[in-house]
């Protein structure tokens, strides 16, 4: 290890996986206070920006927060440090710490907050709840020596090409001879200057998201051996993934409404859930999206859920659903806070593939607002 990782390689990392443009529109994400443009020591991952996390980050020597919760979601009209949210800002640039956003992109992305939810519950056969698009798909050709044709692949199943459903590793593989003359000034791999070269070589056909292409054609140009690859990339009118919010899946086995409600509180590590509905029914088919789900009570019921688990549904919304049949598990917008864990493993995995000495901590600061007594 002898370096510390940019802010900027950072983010690309993260929006190559989680681009901002699948977020619900007019969400906040991005960076909220500070500059990309500086190496970072420590990364913090919180779900909250309040000032105690600010603190907390100064305490710990933190230079860059990731949020899941924009500190700036709604417009400040003045920066007044006798407030919390002026005295946060104040903070944050005098101890030069960044502070990034990553919100509905982060829910709706696959391995997202919700798919981290979904998978806390043990949810089999999940599916989108609630569609909001599909991700543009492109292919990328690529010519490479016979010799590294198995390097340049994994290269790029690794760097995310070829996955189609829950098939990764997919390419189309032609054989061919390809024709060059290294000119005057290159250093060819193989071959002479000035002399018209053939080569066996294979022509490697796979699929990836839009998003991926830079990640991919980067992997491409470090696996392979020649000065100048040849690739192309083409883009398609087929589409790809559905994304959206929320998932639905089954339980491993049904249980009563009662004993799903202290699951729930297991598996997010709360001390207590507004439950709606008989407590002795079942439940089996099971929809769960993180935050403010009331929107989207309607969307579970329609697609046959047994059971909504969601934050901060309302009162008449929950008679509404409730009177159609549809249970619900409010065990607050807090969970969301399982990405803390989430997104510890995704950086920390990725630094040590960078061979940095940046280090990813949790924030350990409660910012729940409410409490049960």
């Amino acid at each position: 290890m002898s370096d510390y990782i940019h802010a900027s390689h950072l983010v690309q990392f993260f929006e190559e996986w989680a681009p901002k443009s699948i977020a619900v529109e007019g969400d906040k994400n991005g960076l909220m206070i500070g500059t990309l443009n500086k190496r970072i020591q420590k990364v913090m991952v919180t779900l909250d920006v309040l000032e105690s996390v600010i603190d907390e980050a100064i305490e710990q020597n933190v230079d860059f927060i990731f949020a899941h919760h924009p500190l700036l979601f709604r417009p400040l009209k003045k920066i007044d440090v006798n407030t919390a949210h002026g005295r946060i800002v104040e903070k944050a640039i005098k101890h030069d710490i960044t502070i990034y956003a990553a919100h509905t992109n982060l829910d709706i992305v696959k391995g997202g907050v919700n798919d981290m939810m979904a998978n806390a519950l043990r949810l089999m056969e999940t599916e989108v709840l609630a569609p909001t698009q599909s991700t543009e798909l492109v292919k990328v050709v690529v010519f490479v020596p016979e010799s590294h044709a198995k390097q340049v692949r994994e290269a790029m199943a690794t760097a995310g090409a070829g996955h189609i459903g829950n098939y990764s590793h997919c390419t189309f593989n032609s054989k061919g001879i390809g024709t060059f003359k290294p000119e005057e000034g290159t250093t060819p791999y193989i071959g002479n200057v000035n002399e018209l070269e053939e080569v066996p070589e294979v022509k490697i056909e796979s699929i990836i998201p839009a998003s991926l292409q830079g990640r991919v054609v980067r992997a491409i140009m470090k696996a392979h051996p020649y000065e100048e690859p040849a690739f192309d990339l083409y883009p398609l009118n087929n589409k790809g993934e559905v994304l959206g919010l929320g998932r639905i899946g089954k339980l491993e086995q049904e249980m009563t409404l009662a004993n799903f409600a202290e699951f729930v509180k297991e598996a997010f590590g709360v001390k207590g859930a507004r439950v709606v509905g008989d407590l002795t029914g079942t439940v089996r088919k099971v929809a769960v999206l993180g935050g403010d789900g009331n929107k989207y009570l309607q969307t579970a019921l329609f697609k046959g859920a047994d059971v909504i688990v969601t934050g901060d549904v309302y009162y008449h919304m929950a008679h509404d659903v409730m009177m159609e049949g549809l249970k619900i598990v409010d065990p607050g917008h807090n969970v969301e806070k399982i990405m803390i864990n989430g997104m510890h493993e995704v950086f920390t995995k990725f630094l040590k593939e960078q061979s940095v000495q940046t280090e990813v901590v949790r924030s350990k600061v409660d910012t729940d607002p409410f409490q049960f007594v």
